[in-house]
C-alpha cells in the first residue's frame, strides 16, 4: 500500500444531465403531460459510478473519446459542476485550466488579466505579486504587460492564459486538452516545464487525445467509456486500449472506402479471395524485419500490383508506405506475395498494417479489412528510461526499404 497522501479523491461520482424532449406554452399541457407522467424531459447520464485516486506527486492522465465524459468529470473536480451521486475531495489548493483564456477581459491590461485571474483561482494579492515575474517570463510579454489584452494576437493572448495557469503556485493543477497551445517555440518551452513538473513531485491531472504525451508524461492514467472507467493503471497499457478502441472506425472507414470502390465498378470482381497474414511477431524492436504474406485470386488477364501502408494509430498518419508498383503481376490465377521491410531508428509505435490490391491505373480491386489488418508494436529495449529523446516516436514518413518476393 502507498504512503503517499491522497491528493483527489474521486468516490462513485454519478452525474446526469435533463435534456428537453419538448417545448410548450400552453399550462393545460404541461399539466395533462404531469398526470400522464410525461416529464418533458430525459436524463442523460454523463458519469456512471466513477472512482479513483490521485496521490500527492501523480502525474496523472485521463483518457476517453469525445462525449465520454472526461470535462463534466474534470468540471466536477473542479467544482464546477454538482454530481448526483458521489463526492470529490481534493487536498490542497486547485487550479483548473479548462479552457483558454476563460476569465480574461479584453477592456483590461495584461497586467491587469493576470491579477484577475489569479483572484478567480483563489489567490490573494500578495500571492500573485510573487508569481507575477514568473508568468511574465514564461509568457514573454514582458514589453506587453501593460498593453489593453484586445491589441494581442490570439497567440500572445494563448502564452499569457496558459502561463497564469502553469505559472499560480497550486498543489493540484488540471488541464484540459492544452498541450498544443502556441507556437513550436513556445510548446517546447511547455514540454521541459511538464518534464520539470514530473520530477518535482507536484501533482497534475491531464486530459488528452495525444497518446505520446500520456506516455511521455504520465505516471498512472484512467480511460473514460461512456461514463464508465473502462481501464486505469499503468499508462502504458491504457493508452494502448484507447488506441485499440479507435482502431475499430479507422477500419470502418477503410471498409466502406472499399464499399464504395467496389459500387462505383458497378460491382465487377476482378479480384478475390484477398488475404493478409503477418509472419513476424506483433511485438518487435527496431532491430527486427516486418514480413507479411498476401494471396489472392485475380479473374481477369490484367496487371496488378499491391500498395500498402504502416499508419501510426495514436496520431493517424503514415509512417510507412511502399506503392511504387515494383511488383506488377500480369494475368489472372492466384498470386503470393510476399514483402519484407525494417523501421529502423524508431520507438514506441503502435501501426496497423493497411494494403490493397490495384490494378495498373491505380484503381483498387481488393483490401484488408478489419478482420485482416494486423497491429504492430514496435519498442527499443536497450534505452535508459529518463533518456526523453530517444524514448519520442517516430515523427515523419520512413524512407522505402522493402522487397519484394512474388509467385504465381
Amino acid at each position: 500500500m502507498s504512503d503517499k497522501k491522497i491528493a483527489v479523491k474521486v468516490d462513485h461520482v454519478s452525474k446526469f444531465f435533463k435534456l428537453p424532449t419538448e417545448a410548450t406554452k400552453s399550462l393545460r399541457t404541461s399539466l395533462v403531460n404531469r398526470f400522464k407522467g410525461v416529464k418533458g424531459y430525459k436524463e442523460q447520464h454523463v458519469l456512471k459510478d466513477i472512482s479513483f485516486e490521485v496521490e500527492e506527486g501523480d502525474f496523472f492522465g485521463i483518457l476517453g473519446r469525445n462525449g465520454s465524459g472526461k470535462s463534466t468529470l474534470l468540471k466536477i473536480i473542479s467544482q464546477i459542476y454538482v454530481p448526483e451521486k458521489g463526492s470529490v475531495t481534493v487536498n490542497g489548493k486547485l487550479v483548473s485550466f479548462i479552457e483558454l483564456g476563460v476569465g480574461f477581459n479584453p477592456e483590461l491590461t495584461g497586467r491587469e488579466n493576470v491579477y484577475m485571474n489569479g483572484a478567480m483561482l483563489g489567490f490573494t494579492t500578495e500571492e500573485i505579486d510573487a508569481m507575477y515575474d514568473d508568468i511574465v517570463d514564461f509568457a514573454e510579454l514582458k514589453e506587453f504587460m501593460n498593453q489593453k489584452l484586445k491589441n494581442y494576437s490570439s497567440g500572445m493572448q494563448v502564452r499569457l492564459a496558459f502561463s497564469v495557469a502553469i505559472k499560480a503556485q497550486g498543489d493540484v493543477l488540471i488541464l484540459d486538452e492544452v498541450l498544443a497551445v502556441g507556437d513550436e517555440a513556445f510548446q517546447r518551452k511547455c514540454n521541459d516545464y511538464f518534464m520539470e513538473r514530473k520530477k518535482s513531485g507536484k501533482t497534475t491531472i491531464l486530459v488528452t487525445h495525444d497518446m505520446g504525451a500520456v506516455k511521455k508524461y504520465c505516471n498512472k492514467a484512467v480511460l473514460i467509456e461512456h461514463g464508465l472507467v473502462k481501464a486505469i493503471g499503468n499508462p502504458e497499457n491504457v493508452a494502448n486500449q484507447y488506441s485499440f478502441d479507435n482502431t475499430a472506425p479507422l477500419h470502418q472507414d477503410a471498409t466502406e472506402e472499399g464499399q464504395h470502390a467496389a459500387e462505383a465498378q458497378e460491382e465487377v470482381v476482378r479480384v478475390e479471395n484477398f488475404k493478409l497474414q503477418l509472419l513476424t511477431p506483433n511485438q518487435i524492436s527496431p532491430a527486427d524485419e516486418i514480413r507479411f504474406q498476401m494471396d489472392f485470386d485475380v479473374l481477369e488477364d490484367i496487371e496488378t500490383y499491391i500498395a500498402l501502408s504502416l499508419t501510426d494509430i495514436d496520431r493517424n498518419i503514415w509512417i510507412y508506405n511502399d506503392n511504387s508498383m515494383d511488383a506488377m503481376m500480369s494475368g489472372k490465377g492466384h498470386k503470393t506475395v510476399h514483402y519484407t521491410c525494417s523501421l529502423p531508428n524508431v520507438n514506441d509505435l503502435k501501426m496497423k498494417l493497411e494494403v490493397t490490391v490495384r490494378d495498373k491505373d491505380g484503381q483498387m480491386l481488393a483490401f484488408s479489412d478489419a478482420t485482416q489488418t494486423p497491429i504492430i508494436f514496435i519498442n527499443r529495449k536497450d534505452i535508459a528510461p529518463d533518456d526523453t529523446s530517444a524514448l519520442d516516436s517516430a515523427s515523419g514518413l520512413i524512407q522505402r526499404n522493402g522487397h519484394w518476393t512474388m509467385k504465381d
